[in-house]
């Protein structure tokens, strides 16, 4: 079994080393020497992902090698699982805080339609009534889009019934060659 060695951090935050090589020394240190306890107390307090248990555990020591003054006159043990349990309560904040994610599949099952296609046609077909005859579009406005019967056409443009139903064969033969024209007829 190997020596555990203490891990000496002085006033101004330094390892008992210099340099990159007590840095080290003093992450391999705190890992060796805390690392199987906090990692256990993390996978405890986030319900067995092992995982999210190691990032969490890097970071708590990654916070350790940021600042060594933090270790300095206090016992390293009890700083390191203050840490990691604050992170595990920062990652269930955050995750709580952002919408639950769906994969690709759920979103084939909702499919959108695509009012921009819907938008063109209007306009193409708005683009297409403007260019038939005043008085066939009159009838087709009346009678399509105000949605009224050949009488209540005929009443408000004051022209006989046979007129409307006339005028509203040949329009929807203009309109139809007007849509064709632009690449839209059915």
């Amino acid at each position: 079994m190997r020596r555990k060695r203490a891990i000496v951090v002085d006033s101004v935050g330094q390892t008992s080393g210099r340099g990159a090589v007590a840095d080290a020394e003093l992450i391999r240190g705190l890992y060796e020497e805390h690392g199987g306890p906090l990692l256990g107390y993390v996978q405890r307090l986030i319900g067995g992902d092992r995982q999210a248990a190691e990032d969490i555990v890097q970071e708590t020591l990654l916070r350790a090698w940021r600042h060594p003054g933090a270790l300095v006159d206090r016992p390293v043990r009890p700083w390191l699982f203050t840490v990691a349990k604050n992170l595990v309560v920062d990652t269930y904040r955050a995750r709580r805080a952002r919408p639950i994610e769906t994969g690709d599949a759920a979103i084939a099952l909702f499919p959108a339609e695509d009012e921009a296609d819907r938008a063109l046609e209007s306009w193409a077909v708005a683009d297409a009534l403007s260019a038939l005859r005043p008085d066939h579009r009159q009838v087709l406005v009346e009678t399509y889009y105000r949605g009224r019967s050949v009488a209540e056409a005929a009443s408000v443009l004051g022209i006989p019934s046979g007129t409307v139903k006339s005028r509203t064969f040949y329009a929807l033969r203009a309109l139809k060659l007007a849509l064709e024209e632009r690449g839209l007829a059915p």
